[in-house]
């Protein structure tokens, strides 16, 4: 984060409401931990970094991924030179997030992080500066491309349009005014050109919480226009998109195109590792406002498809799994 003499640090919680207490037990295990594993690192941080402020904000989150946080959260992180933001819903696709980086603030979102990861040989663990120069290297292929195809052995073939969309570098390296970014980090990423998204993701079983089975989503003319299996995970979205009410479209939306370049990371069943798993290829749904697109929503989902095979402008660019170019 380059964190610096005399800047003022914000470390952000959101911490189970009364209906989270409803979610499935080791989900609510994994949350209950992440909670107070954040209030662990307020306490001993000040003794590592005596000449920062340090402060510590808990709040209720809307259940979601990318749903906006309280008015008063978005108001704080225009105050601080480095926001870490521990959560369990992602805020990375919200208006807040963006107000914040637009004040200046260094950010690095961390929906789903786990104590894992800052082990001796997890993803926390990687020499940024290496994922950096990959990350960088991708994104610049995706510049130059215009159109993208994702292909898999389990059923996967989706293609859409880049046209005019710029690439993106999640480096894990923040260390500028204004910069965010996921830690662990390491992805390269793209938002596709609304409207232009067909064909179909198959997400296996594994690749997602508590995914027992395939899940099939069906792109048309841009949008999830069905969802098949899934089990459990597949019922929840299928409520979430509601395909029988074109008010909630936004969130059926084509969002993300991204590759994972982060050689330690591993865990298949947490997003926001396991989109960082060097090889992987992962399509995500509803706001691309954040990334350079123009939808706007109230969520942002990402699936993650290993040993991908990824085109762009027919170029091989991954062959499952593995780096060609």
């Amino acid at each position: 984060m380059g964190l610096k003499p005399g800047e003022s640090v914000l470390l952000l919680s959101d911490v189970p409401g009364i209906e989270d207490w409803m979610i499935p037990h080791r989900r609510l295990a994994n949350f209950l931990t992440r909670s107070l594993m954040v209030r662990q690192i307020f306490d001993f941080y000040p003794d590592y970094f005596p000449k920062n402020n340090f402060h510590y904000m808990t709040y209720f989150p809307a259940g979601q991924h990318g749903a906006e946080p309280p008015e008063g959260v978005a108001g704080k992180m225009r105050e601080y030179d480095v926001i870490l933001a521990i959560t369990t819903y992602s805020i990375s696709h919200t208006n807040a997030r963006e107000q914040g980086s637009s004040s200046g603030a260094r950010i690095a979102s961390m929906p789903g992080l786990q104590p894992e990861m800052l082990q001796e040989k997890g993803p926390m663990a990687v020499d940024y500066n290496i994922v950096s120069k990959e990350t960088r290297y991708l994104a610049e292929l995706i510049d130059n491309a215009s159109t993208a195809r994702v292909e898999a052995a389990a059923g996967t073939d989706i293609t859409f349009s880049l046209e005019n969309r710029a690439g993106g570098a999640d480096t894990g390296l923040l260390t500028e005014n204004g910069q965010w970014g996921n830690l662990p980090a390491g992805e390269a990423f793209v938002a596709p050109v609304e409207g232009t998204a067909e064909g179909v993701l198959v997400v296996p079983g594994g690749w997602y919480e508590g995914l027992k089975e395939a899940m099939r989503l069906k792109f048309t003319n841009g949008y999830v226009s069905e969802i098949s299996g899934g089990g459990g995970v597949g019922d929840y979205f299928r409520e979430l998109l509601r395909f029988d009410s074109n008010t909630l479209r936004h969130r059926q939306n084509c969002a993300e195109l991204g590759i994972g370049t982060n050689p330690l990371a591993r865990d298949p069943q947490n997003t926001l590792e396991s989109e960082k798993i060097k090889g992987t290829v992962h399509i995500g749904i509803g706001d691309s406002s954040h990334l350079g697109g123009k939808t706007e929503s109230d969520l942002h989902e990402d699936f993650v498809i290993p040993e991908a095979t990824l085109y762009l402008d027919k170029e091989v660019i991954l062959k499952e799994g593995k780096m060609i170019i």
